[in-house]
């Protein structure tokens, strides 16, 4: 048994009809011969006449050596090794949904990988008593992975072979699936230019903060009157977007009622450290061009712990 090497599947062969992804190794008369990536690199062969609807004109337009390609299964033949493979009948629908599943078996196998080296166990060992019963019991065992961060009891479908192979699965499974915090940010000018202008952009902005629960926190951060930037650091990037959404509704509402008015300089959005050090520098730049803003006190109570 090798350390690194291994089918991804259960199955020593995929079955006919199935979409499986190959790397395309050499072009000859007859065809393109490749290697089935999620089969251990057995080979197979798109026949010429597989390769694409319409009439050839040049092979290398349609196919090159290196690549990778989701072709679908006509023929197996176990005895003799040969496996036939079609290109022009997969769909782009196919596509996708043999990409999103190839992704997910390579990371499985990358992670089994790193655990065979670092425990020195055979990797269809690792194969055979982990992820395979945990393909068969949640379609896919990246799945059992991700969840077993939250829910531990995934590993009670799962006769370890050892301690440490336990132990190192689990902390790297941690390490590498644990999902990291996303931010998002919104800007946006207030304006109210009413006797009580001032309190009421500090009121309307306030109902920002008014629905924030443990998992889901809105901050407001002044940056120059009127520009202010609204943010969120969430785990689902959609979620962070939506409550943003709907603290600018919120702020939109509280500041009309006082004849104010509310303009989205940036939609919601999920934002880098690049985008972040901008406003930080344009945060600055302002300070230092007026150092005496008379609407700084508008700026929402919870500032001093916002880091924009």
């Amino acid at each position: 048994m090798s350390l690194t090497n291994c089918r991804y599947y259960e199955e020593k062969y995929p079955e006919i009809d199935s979409f499986v992804m190959v790397n395309v190794k050499q072009i000859a008369e007859m065809g393109a011969y490749v290697k089935l990536l999620e089969y251990d690199e057995i080979d197979g062969m798109i026949l010429l006449s597989e390769l694409s609807r319409r009439r050839i004109r040049s092979i290398q337009k349609l196919i090159r050596v290196g690549r990778n390609e989701v072709v679908v299964v006509l023929r197996v033949d176990k005895e003799k090794g040969y496996i036939d493979l079609s290109k022009r009948r997969v769909s782009p629908e196919d596509v996708i949904k043999c990409e999103e599943r190839y992704n997910k078996s390579k990371m499985v196998h990358s992670i089994m990988r790193h655990v065979a080296e670092k425990t020195n166990v055979p990797i269809e060992s690792l194969y055979e008593s982990i992820a395979w019963p945990l393909n068969r019991k949640y379609g896919h065992a990246i799945d059992a992975f991700k969840l077993s961060i939250t829910k531990p009891e995934v590993w009670n479908d799962v006769t370890f072979s050892s301690e440490p192979v336990a132990e190192e699965l689990k902390t790297y499974i941690s390490k590498r699936l644990t999902p990291q915090p996303t931010k998002v940010r919104a800007d946006i000018e207030v304006t109210c230019f009413g006797y009580e202008g001032i309190d009421a952009v500090k009121t309307a902005l306030r109902t920002a903060e008014a629905k924030n629960t443990e998992d889901t926190q809105v901050k407001v951060k002044l940056v120059s009157p009127p520009l202010y930037v609204l943010t969120s650091t969430c785990l689902d990037k959609a979620e962070g977007i939506t409550r943003l959404e709907e603290a600018i509704v919120d702020i939109r509402t509280a500041i009309e009622a006082s004849n104010g008015h509310l303009t989205v300089k940036m939609e919601p959005k999920a934002v880098t450290e690049s985008d972040d050090a901008e406003l930080q520098a344009l945060m600055e730049k302002r300070e230092r061009e007026n150092q005496e803003v008379s609407g700084d006190e508008s700026q929402s109570e919870s500032d001093d712990n916002i880091d924009v």
